[in-house]
């Protein structure tokens, strides 16, 4: 995590609160991880540098970047196609280029370049959707914090013969809700 700068992924009026370790408003009421959350999540993956990971929940790309050094691919999801165009620019700023950033669904994953060794969702739901777990190779881990929204354990599984098992809580968390983009699903 060191070796990216928080800076560059939060909105430039907020710069200054980038080494904080709290989440920071971003556009659209959403709101960025804070760095310690991202490194308990990021840490429940197992990653290694061989990985193709799914994430699902950009925002402006700061998770997505950590998770682009510590792995081969990322393709990370973002419901909102201006949040998405601006992750794409300050993952290029910040010279990360193994991460693919697509508008679209995190619902529905990314299922072109599945299976994913790993999956990590930002965003709460009281369950993973099913095409998440479709996606997740076998024996690989998906992170995600399982609850309404506001009130979250970050709970990591791992998959097995076909479904999601052992499951672990990672941390407690408030998220915002995972929900379906906008429209139709972009690349």
């Amino acid at each position: 995590m060191a070796a990216v700068d928080r800076a560059l992924f939060v909105p430039p009026h907020l710069r200054h609160r980038a080494e904080e370790d709290t989440p920071i408003p971003i556009p659209h009421q959403q709101v960025t991880t804070q760095p310690s959350l991202v490194a308990r999540m990021v840490e429940a993956l197992r990653l290694r540098e061989s990985y193709r990971v799914l994430e699902v929940g950009t925002g402006l790309g700061y998770q997505a970047a950590v998770l682009g050094r510590l792995s081969a691919h990322v393709v990370s999801i973002e419901r909102f196609a201006d949040l998405a165009d601006r992750a794409r620019m300050n993952l290029r700023q910040a010279g990360i280029d193994n991460v693919e950033v697509v508008h679209g669904d995190g619902m529905r994953g990314h299922p072109p370049l599945a299976p994913y060794d790993a999956i990590v969702v930002a965003a709460a739901a009281p369950r993973v959707a099913q095409p998440l777990v479709d996606q997740l190779a076998d024996e690989g881990v998906l992170v995600q914090p399982i609850g309404p929204g506001g009130a979250e354990d970050v709970t990591a599984f791992t998959k097995r013969h076909g479904a999601l098992v052992h499951p672990r809580i990672v941390v407690g968390a408030m998220f915002v809700p995972l929900v379906p983009a906008l429209g139709r699903s972009e690349g």
